[in-house]
């Protein structure tokens, strides 16, 4: 049985932040509100409009709410730490942080895996896209994309929580499963096996699904040159919000890795740096990009935005009677 269940790690990242927290605090708090915002308004277009109810879409609102998992995970807590001089975490607490946090990982690969398929579907072979795109398609690709990382990653965990701890320091600002490895004793069976399996997952489910979508942007690139401009023009319109999207999460995924693999300690900046690269700021393009470059988005956000002005104003204008005595005055 692992002894360290029950107890609290200590971050000790805060204590090294000074002053600057108070700027970091409001940083967090203003990208992590609007980034919510944004997915939930954005989730609310996609659900409203019909005209959305499309496989490019639904996987956009699958990515959305994988993104709200990541961020949620994560910078309530921190907040939390940042504002009070309590800065632990209870263990339990901590692998529920890491599960949910890999959970959205490698739901956001497997999304964007689905997202880069259809988009090699719609633009290679547009005569059979309905067929081979159809509901139960889409239902079993958003199934995949949902129970595999849950599932997968539950293996994770177990393996994780088994490890006993021979120190409950964290030099992060949050919990993330290399950080539970580090400080575990050497000597643990357990330690290995949740470290080849960690690799085990990073190759399976984020390096191949990244080789997968670098295969079908290959396709589409040599299918679009065989076009005319104007068909050029439009695919690469529909490619280019995902393409911005995962080259950013591969980036900011790749340097996460090698950093919380690195046995140096980093500086300060560096930390903070890299976890909001994973979880802050990509839930925060996700629905900026796409509102901003996908056409059809940008319509029916108009189109939404319209109707809530017209109903709001209907609303205040029935509330604003005339009074009786103007209407007297008025049939005299």
């Amino acid at each position: 049985m692992n002894k360290s269940i029950g107890f609290d790690l200590v971050f000790s990242t805060y204590d090294s932040l000074g002053p600057r927290k108070y700027v970091l605090t409001i940083f967090i708090f203003f990208v992590y509100s609007v980034s919510t915002l944004a997915n939930i308004f954005i989730m609310l277009v996609i659900y409203l409009e019909s005209s959305l109810h499309k496989p490019m879409y639904i996987f956009l609102f699958n990515l959305l709410c994988s993104g709200l998992l990541g961020s949620s995970a994560v910078w309530p807590k921190v907040l939390s730490n940042l504002l009070t001089d309590l800065h632990t975490s209870s263990y339990e607490g901590c692998l529920l942080q890491v599960y949910l946090l890999s959970i959205y990982t490698v739901c956001t690969y497997f999304t964007l895996t689905v997202m880069a398929y259809d988009r090699y579907i719609s633009i290679c072979k547009p005569l059979q896209y309905h067929n081979i795109m159809n509901p139960s398609k889409i239902k079993i690709w958003l199934m995949l994309s949902n129970l595999i990382p849950v599932f997968s990653v539950a293996g994770q965990i177990y393996l994780t929580s088994r490890i006993p701890l021979c120190s409950h320091t964290l030099n992060k600002l949050f919990c993330d499963n290399l950080s539970v490895i580090n400080i575990s004793c050497s000597t643990s069976s357990f330690s290995l096996l949740s470290n080849v399996y960690g690799l085990l997952i990073i190759v399976c489910l984020s390096v191949l699904p990244t080789f997968l979508i670098v295969l079908s942007y290959v396709k589409i690139l040599s299918v679009s040159l065989k076009v005319s401009e104007n068909s050029q023009s439009k695919a690469l319109g529909t490619c280019i919000p995902h393409l911005i999207i995962f080259i950013n999460f591969s980036i900011a995924t790749f340097f996460s890795v090698i950093y919380n693999r690195l046995t140096v300690i980093m500086p300060i900046e560096m930390n903070v740096f890299i976890s909001f690269q994973v979880t802050l700021l990509p839930p925060l393009l996700h629905p900026v990009i796409y509102g901003v470059r996908t056409k059809e988005i940008r319509k029916c956000t108009f189109k939404i935005t319209q109707r809530l002005y017209a109903s709001t104003n209907c609303y205040y204008t029935s509330k604003l009677k005339v009074p009786k005595i103007f209407a007297i005055s008025g049939s005299l």
